[in-house]
Parts: C-alpha cells; structure tokens; sequence
C-alpha cells in the first residue's frame, strides 16, 4: 500500500475523532472515514479500497469505544463493494458520486445495524433510520461534493501552472 493511503488512513481517523465533532449540525456529523473509503473506492479499486476501509473502521472502532470490528467489517465491506462500482457504471461524473455516497451512507449505515443486531442492540430500525442514517447520509452527500470540488479545483489548477 502507498505510503499516501497510509497517511489518509491515519489522517481521517485522526479528523473525525478531533475536527469533526466540532462540525455537527443538530447532532449529527459527517463520517469522513466512510467518505473517504468511497473515495478512494473510486479512483483506486476495490482492493485498496477494502484494505483502508478496513484500517480506517478498526481505528474509529478503537476510537469510539463500541465494539471492536464492527465499523471495520462494514467499511471494509462497502469499500470492496464501492470499487467494483466504475467498471460497471459511469461513476467519473460527480452527479454520480454524490448519489451514490448518499446509498452508500444508507447501506452501510443498514449493514452496521444488521450486524449490531446479532449482538441485540436495543434500537428499532425507524428510530435509528430517522434520526442517524438518513441525516448522516445527507451530511455525506454534502461533504462528498465539497471533497470532488476541492480535487477538482486541485487538478484544474495544477493544468493551469504546472509548477504545483
């Protein structure tokens, strides 16, 4: 694995334990380890993709104090799952991504509690449907989007003067 994936890996974990909180609206905040899994889904492959899902769910497992594996099983999961996504459909239009972070934030977010669900978590789907998968989901769609225009703005720039 590169050493870049290494630094995004530990460098997500670190921002969704230390800046993310800090960006929560009514409660809810963005899963930047799940965005940047469906990220890196698209543009490397599924493998790598699996790979730092896994790293990054273990890490927010670690950090969050809950069950360990959980969230490394789901990301690692949906990122396998994710990068077999651009041999299969047009996902290089960010009209796409964003869609889909929104199903792919919904699917995890159901896989995650399928699997809490064989440990007996006492929370019914619709409470937890309404009030943290569907506002998470929204809150990584916008995230998500913000991410494509920054990469995108980097790459138009970077065609502009090429000294960067």
């Amino acid at each position: 694995m590169r050493l870049s994936l290494l630094f995004m890996a530990f460098g997500g974990t670190l921002a969704q334990s230390s800046v993310v909180p800090s960006l929560a609206v009514v409660g809810v905040t963005p899963d930047l380890p799940l965005i940047l899994t469906a990220l890196l889904a698209f543009r490397r492959g599924p493998e790598a993709a699996c790979l730092v899902g896994f790293a990054l769910g273990l890490l927010q497992d670690a950090a969050g104090g809950g069950l360990i594996g959980i969230q490394a099983a789901t990301l690692a999961l949906t990122g396998f799952a994710m990068g077999h996504l651009p041999g299969r459909i047009w996902v290089d239009h960010p009209l796409v991504q964003v869609p889909g972070m929104l199903l792919l934030t919904v699917s995890e977010g159901l896989l995650r509690f399928g699997l809490l669900q064989l440990f007996h978590f006492p929370a019914s789907l619709g409470d937890l449907l309404l009030h943290v998968i569907l506002p998470q989901a929204l809150y990584n769609g916008f995230m998500a989007a913000a991410f494509l225009l920054a990469v995108e703005a980097a790459h138009t720039l970077r065609r502009w003067q090429p000294w960067i």
